[in-house]
């Protein structure tokens, strides 16, 4: 835990444990909310009953839409708990490292 602290820069214990709630809640969130996102779409694992195509393109886009809800989520959620310049840090870093630090 103490090499987790210092790599982060965490200072107290209780801020490490406010990180890993948030990092629990944004990835709980993020799959609860790509299933209305597929909805409101229309599209529906219901929707292709026997094709096992249209069950593979259900949770292709599903895990794809994961990934920007976790993001933002993340964020928010960072916020929220009060560390929101650690997420905002994480964040940039994650997205430099996936190439997509052009966003900043």
């Amino acid at each position: 835990m103490q090499k987790l602290k210092e790599r982060w820069g965490v200072t107290s214990n209780f801020q490490l444990t406010i990180i890993f709630i948030v990092f629990a809640i944004t990835g709980s969130s993020s799959v609860f909310v790509a299933k209305p996102f597929l909805n409101l779409i229309g599209l529906q694992l219901a929707n292709f009953p026997d094709a096992w195509w249209g069950t593979t393109i259900y949770w292709i886009l599903r895990i794809l839409l994961i990934f920007p809800f976790y993001q933002i989520l993340l964020v928010i959620y960072g916020w929220l708990f009060g560390q929101f310049k650690f997420f905002w840090a994480f964040e940039k870093k994650m997205l430099t490292r996936l190439g997509l630090g052009f966003l900043f």
